[in-house]
């Protein structure tokens, strides 16, 4: 474990274990340099501690440098809850989640993430106020698409010299929901859609509503399109997948799109353009992160527009410094996280 922190700079790792409610969960805060860590909470099935943790480490410091790059106040975190396999109670699992993320006395804020939603956050506010995205707080989901929709469009000006979507061909891989909003932002702005997920329904419903191209997952990749846009869970560019890519760009929701660092470097010698994920898919904790310091409508819709801003300046340095859009990015925010 310590490892496994000190190779991504990880401050704290906090473990909890209530053999009452089978909770199983793990708190990676990876520095809380700029202010309180912020970060989702994954309620997944793990093959083993060790995964999870490493999981919560490497979500962390994305989260922290997706702060730092955000112009928010924020440190990074990340929570996983191991999924039993037959929790007795969700609820009385997700309380007691609550009363582990308040002893950590503030410096860990948690919120919605893979296999949560924002009644487990109302489960865990009935003991602790560092939880947000409730309810009553709404879903962060259309924020992030509208980030990506965004940082599509920036994306699309800088490789392709224009960022009108009109014509251009779209692969979206995965409609959760952000990536289904997405596909809909994308149809409405004229994008011809090639789209892909698991889930048979929801599939038919983006080719109903958005007349998406629809293809099987593991096809997705090596269809010919302007940008790839991956929505799904992480490490979608890896050296098995690499050499299939057929598109300009690869501009999308997922977290951890890149295997690892050298992924984004052969994108980049391949020429095709990277938008970091941490940078583009911003949207959702920006949402999260202003409305529990209680900003209004108007003030969470205007910091989004610092999304394309954003990239059009890694884009740029990276360029000059004939660098990867990757690496230009993870040395942007160390430099605002730890001022070197």
């Amino acid at each position: 474990m310590f490892a496994t922190m000190e190779a991504v700079r990880v401050e704290e790792l906090h473990l909890a274990s209530d053999p009452q409610t089978g909770l199983q969960a793990i708190v990676a805060i990876h520095n809380t340099h700029l202010g309180p860590a912020l970060g989702g909470c994954r309620y997944l099935a793990y093959p083993d501690v060790d995964s999870a943790v490493r999981d919560a480490a490497r979500l962390a410091r994305g989260m922290s440098y997706k702060a730092a790059l955000a112009g928010l106040a924020l440190g990074g975190g990340k929570a996983v809850i191991i999924r039993p396999p037959q929790p007795s109670s969700r609820e009385a699992l997700f309380e007691a989640f609550g009363r582990f993320v308040d002893k950590l006395g503030g410096r860990y804020i948690t919120a919605v993430d893979s296999g949560t939603s924002g009644v487990d956050m109302d489960c865990i506010a009935r003991h602790t106020a560092h939880v947000t995205s409730t309810t009553a707080g709404g879903d962060p989901s259309p924020h992030t698409a509208l980030g990506v929709l965004a940082g599509i469009r920036a994306t699309a000006k800088a490789r392709l010299g224009s960022d009108k979507l009109d014509g251009l061909c779209i692969a979206v891989q995965g409609l959760g929901h952000v990536g289904f909003a997405l596909a809909g932002h994308l149809a409405e702005a004229g994008a011809r859609l090639i789209v892909s997920d698991i889930d048979e329904g929801r599939l038919e419903q983006a080719v109903e509503h958005f007349g998406a191209q629809p293809v099987v997952a593991d096809a997705l990749l090596t269809m010919p399109c302007d940008i790839l846009a991956p929505c799904g869970l992480g490490g979608v560019i890896n050296p098995q997948t690499i050499g299939k890519l057929r598109c300009a760009a690869v501009a999308g929701a997922a977290n951890n799109q890149l295997d690892s660092p050298e992924m984004g470097d052969e994108l980049a010698a391949r020429g095709i353009l990277y938008a970091p994920d941490y940078v583009i898919n911003s949207g959702g904790l920006i949402f999260v992160a202003l409305q529990h310091q209680g900003c209004s409508h108007e003030e969470i819709t205007a910091h989004l527009a610092h999304i394309d801003s954003r990239l059009t300046e890694i884009y740029d340095e990276a360029l000059v410094e004939r660098r990867s859009p990757a690496r230009v990015a993870d040395s942007l925010a160390e430099r605002l996280i730890y001022g070197s």
